[in-house]
């Protein structure tokens, strides 16, 4: 399966590991294909940079060993596909319908919007 996963999400992988992410993301990774959209890579730098000055390098470096799929958000996505609570959040899920992931974790409480968004895109 195509598993992509959120800004939140992979800032906890990477910045705050734990048992329970790291049983994760391994399996993600060893079962799976993890993909991260473009979006959310830069988000991560912009966020660590703001809010983790001197993590940056770290972040970087566990991006370059972590196996995943890059797939390209555009800067200016289609709008109206769907409605959305927090506007910020639209190219992430915009890049998970289009890109047809099978599944998208993520740590923002609005994650029946993404089930609405999945089952309508099935019809």
């Amino acid at each position: 399966m195509r598993i992509m996963i959120d800004t939140n999400v992979l800032l906890s992988a990477l910045l705050f590991p734990g048992e329970r992410m790291n049983a994760l993301m391994d399996k993600i990774t060893a079962e799976h294909q993890l993909v991260l959209s473009s979006y959310v890579v830069d988000e991560l730098m912009n966020v660590t940079h703001r809010k983790f000055k001197g993590k940056e390098e770290a972040v970087d470096l566990l991006l370059s060993r972590l196996p995943y799929e890059l797939v390209y958000t555009p800067k200016q996505p289609k709008p109206g596909l769907f409605e959305i609570r927090d506007e910020k959040d639209y190219p992430v899920l915009y890049s998970a319908i289009t890109e047809d992931v099978d599944v998208f974790i993520t740590g923002d409480r609005g994650t029946s919007l993404w089930r609405k968004i999945y089952a309508n895109k099935e019809k």
